[in-house]
């Protein structure tokens, strides 16, 4: 498994992992297949060009990519000691074999090379056990739980607001 930063030349894969993503898990992404499928590829490729303060990572068996999670700053110069967790996901058949540690590992070690970051945020649906146990495994605390966060076909689906403080490794 090899995993590294993604870059716009792998809008391709990214856009169609990610449709994926939002078909067989609606409840666990803020966005939704509906908003996501018409984004021109050039426009995915914009968007996901790596930069200081945020990156896409991708973890790869051959060429296919098989997982990914996204770290985005904060901007606002008061929030830019945070940044967020997004879009964590994983393919079925790559389940169980402990990629999504892999990227949640690099994710947060990327993290922790960003100069004033203090902290990593991000939001599990509360049905998630799989994923709450690796987040709690990676040291990050529940600080919050919004009822009703995501409405998807009529139905109210809680998320927990985790945290986790940025260890800088001793140079």
């Amino acid at each position: 498994m090899k995993l590294r930063v993604l870059e716009s030349g792998d809008a391709a894969a990214f856009s169609t992992l990610r449709l994926a993503a939002l078909r067989e898990c609606p409840t666990a992404f803020s966005s939704s297949y509906e908003e996501e499928c018409d984004i021109p590829l050039a426009r995915r490729a914009e968007r996901m060009a790596p930069g200081r303060d945020h990156a896409i990572f991708g973890a790869f068996d051959g060429q296919d990519l098989v997982g990914t999670v996204g770290l985005h700053r904060e901007s606002s110069r008061k929030l830019a000691h945070k940044a967020l967790i997004w879009g964590m996901y994983v393919a079925p058949s790559y389940r169980q074999r402990g990629i999504g540690r892999l990227l949640m590992e690099h994710a947060l070690t990327h993290a922790a090379s960003m100069p004033g970051l203090r902290q990593v945020t991000l939001g599990v649906n509360t049905q998630n056990a799989a994923a709450i146990a690796l987040y709690q495994s990676l040291g990050f605390e529940t600080f919050g739980l919004e009822r009703g966060f995501l409405l998807v076909d009529g139905v109210l689906h809680d998320e927990l607001h985790m945290v986790r403080a940025i260890v800088r490794q001793a140079r």
